[in-house]
């Protein structure tokens, strides 16, 4: 009915993301700052700071033929990320509910 208001992209748990990762074409990308990154990471993640202005840009320039796995701290902002993704026609975006707080406490 109102399909523009509908979410291009599924929020997953930490388990089916830590399964997702090791699939073939798969890219973990972390839309936190640099300096959030000093706490942790998940490993094989590229960056791409979602609050940047040149985030969209960024981007627009991505494989469109892989599945991303996004995530931030806690899951707001990379929901705002995986909803550029969306928009830009990306169709394989996942976020990562809780962000790297709950990949933390689960791993």
């Amino acid at each position: 009915m109102f399909s523009f208001f509908k979410k291009k992209y599924k929020s997953i748990d930490v388990d089916t993301f830590r399964e997702m990762k090791k699939m073939r074409d798969t890219v973990i990308l972390d839309v936190r700052t640099r300096a959030e990154q000093q706490g942790g990471v998940i490993n094989g993640q590229r960056n791409m700071n979602v609050m940047d202005p040149m985030f969209k840009d960024q981007a627009a320039k991505l494989d469109k033929s892989k599945t991303y796995l996004v995530y931030c701290r806690s899951g707001a902002r990379s929901a705002r990320a995986c909803s550029i993704l969306g928009k830009l026609g990306f169709e394989q975006v996942y976020n990562l509910r809780g962000g790297y707080m709950a990949w933390e406490r689960q791993n």
